[in-house]
């Protein structure tokens, strides 16, 4: 098989699983009811050597409407992103960005770490760890 023929084979592979990716999205957020949908916020850790640095996307979260607690060495972010109150009256074209209860646990590195930044900014959580 030339290699051209072989480039236009796997996009087209590709092509075909994302769409199905997204086909089998819509089915399941479609069927789940609303107070039962859960998703995980994507995380970014960074680490110097004098702090720990966490971020994550929680795109259309208010700052009321989310925790952050740690327990037993475990980072655990907790909330609720809702839709916007235009999207639930009428037909949803494309739902991309999650919605519904989300939680997420994040082990922490084995040493005393103290909280010095707490910001939600720009869709993101900053987290940021002094290392003691």
């Amino acid at each position: 098989m030339p290699s051209r023929d072989l480039e236009k084979w796997m996009w087209s592979e590709a092509t075909r699983m994302l769409d199905r990716a997204e086909r089998m999205q819509r089915q399941l957020l479609q069927s789940a009811p609303p107070g039962s949908r859960r998703w995980e916020p994507a995380v970014d850790v960074y680490e110097t050597e004098e702090h720990l640095w966490v971020v994550a996307a929680l795109p259309g979260v208010a700052s009321d409407h989310f925790s952050v607690e740690i327990q037993q060495g475990v980072l655990t972010l907790s909330g609720q992103r809702r839709l916007p109150k235009a999207a639930q009256a009428g037909i949803t074209h494309r739902l991309e960005i999650p919605c519904g209860r989300f939680e997420r646990h994040l082990a922490l590195p084995p040493q005393p770490l103290e909280l010095v930044l707490n910001e939600l900014a720009d869709g993101c959580l900053y987290l940021g760890f002094r290392k003691r």
